[in-house]
């Protein structure tokens, strides 16, 4: 299935945090691009996971907008995933500043098995 948020989405997210001003609006951009352009939407959430975490795409509250964005996508596909999996998913990201999309891809999938 085609990766369906948008920017406005994912601005909207980050607005339940802060106030969804752009830091790095490029990085989102081309995540976004990625995403619509694909038909892996474990893929896709990688590119915008790793944009959102590491590029900084917000000026504040990337981490908590990122847990939202994951937390939101994955249900919309049907799966569950608990909150204690996606904070160390996020954890484990900025920790070891983690830029592999294959690598965020099967933390992704593990985290929803």
């Amino acid at each position: 299935m085609k990766f369906i948020l948008s920017k406005k989405d994912i601005i909207g997210l980050n607005q339940q945090f802060d106030i969804g001003k752009l830091h790095n609006e490029a990085s989102l951009d081309f995540a976004l691009s990625y995403a619509k352009n694909s038909n892996n939407w474990v893929k896709s959430l990688a590119y915008l996971t790793r944009a959102i975490l590491i590029d900084h795409v917000f000026e504040e509250g990337n981490k908590r907008t990122v847990a939202l964005l994951i937390k939101t996508y994955v249900e919309l596909e049907g799966y569950k995933i608990y909150n204690d999996k996606i904070v160390k998913l996020v954890t484990e990201i900025i920790l070891r500043n983690l830029t592999s999309i294959k690598r965020i891809e099967g933390m992704i999938e593990n985290a929803i098995k």
